[in-house]
């Protein structure tokens, strides 16, 4: 691989992950605020749970002085400082495209320009705080016009293959941190397992990892913390779910080593982390402990961008 080719890989790589982080970001706004709306007791937690999954509750912490749903929403949403808000990952987003133009069909680049304008007038017209369902719908919205956009005008080639991983390499992370971030942080004791509440913050974790309809498809009534771990881990017939992530991640590295005529080290961490995760069960994770094993594939997800990044010289 040659050094344009690294600085190309890295660029489609991360307009992805930022374009998947923008929308992301934005579900979890969503789900922090219609939390605020339905129960108002809880909602200085609710937004710490938010910021929390973000990655971003420190930062906050230096510029406010307490979770609430107005200074939650300006920094998630518009703030230039925080770099997991709308704001910076669309425009990170664009600044990678931009770099990499050449590679993308024209399709592409004018979808994510727009996705930059539309949001920059938005922000400017401060419609976050005068009508933030409309705006957070419409990030949705143009964010699956870029993926259709990709899916449907791009060759299958290496350069296909790199913002795919960037983009489920993100999005196996956003899916841990949900589950982690939301129960650990909301949930007050043990003794409100089954309860009401319990209930209701199980719903805002599959509300904001896009799965609440689709877990009621499958498990009808149904509401147990096993049944909603085993989905957003195991289940590979959901398009966010930790393990579906990882079988593509494994078949888009095997491309790439069909293309390359070469095995990275990238291609056996990727495998370690799924034989990790195929060998765990919903059951055995809950009781040896979901926060543990969410961090630790956390890390062992934050190892393989890395590994990535490394083995197809980003950097060059």
């Amino acid at each position: 691989m040659n050094k344009m080719l690294g600085r190309t890989a890295s660029g489609l790589f991360w307009m992805m992950r930022y374009l998947e982080r923008f929308e992301n970001t934005a579900r979890l706004v969503d789900a922090g605020f219609r939390m605020s709306l339905t129960r108002a007791r809880t909602a200085e937690s609710e937004w710490e749970s938010v910021l929390t999954t973000a990655g971003t509750r420190d930062l906050y912490l230096q510029r406010h002085e307490q979770f609430n749903t107005g200074g939650a929403v300006d920094f998630l949403v518009a703030e230039k400082d925080n770099p997991s808000s709308l704001y910076s990952s669309i425009a990170a987003a664009r600044e990678n495209a931009r770099m990499t133009r050449t590679a993308l069909t024209r399709d592409v680049w004018e979808a994510i320009n727009e996705i930059w304008i539309q949001f920059k007038r938005d922000r400017e017209a401060n419609k976050h705080r005068t009508d933030l369902p409309d705006l957070l719908s419409s990030v949705r919205q143009q964010a699956a016009l870029v993926r259709g956009s990709i899916n449907g005008t791009m060759l299958r080639n290496d350069i296909f293959r790199f913002a795919v991983l960037g983009a489920l390499i993100e999005r196996a992370d956003n899916t841990a941190r949900i589950l982690d971030t939301k129960y650990y942080v909301l949930l007050p004791s043990s003794a409100s397992v089954g309860s009401s509440l319990d209930r209701v913050q199980w719903e805002m974790i599959l509300r904001s990892a896009s799965a609440e309809r689709s877990f009621h498809w499958l498990y009808g009534g149904e509401m147990s913390p096993s049944a909603i771990v085993e989905f957003l881990i195991h289940d590979v017939r959901l398009p966010r779910s930790i393990a579906y992530c990882y079988d593509e991640i494994i078949e888009t590295l095997s491309a790439l080593e069909r293309e390359y005529g070469r095995r990275t080290p990238a291609h056996d961490l990727a495998a370690s982390h799924e034989a990790h995760i195929t060998a765990s069960n919903s059951d055995a994770i809950i009781g040896s402990g979901l926060h543990e094993f969410l961090i630790d594939f956390i890390a062992r997800n934050a190892a393989l961008s890395s590994q990535i990044e490394q083995d197809y010289r980003f950097a060059s």
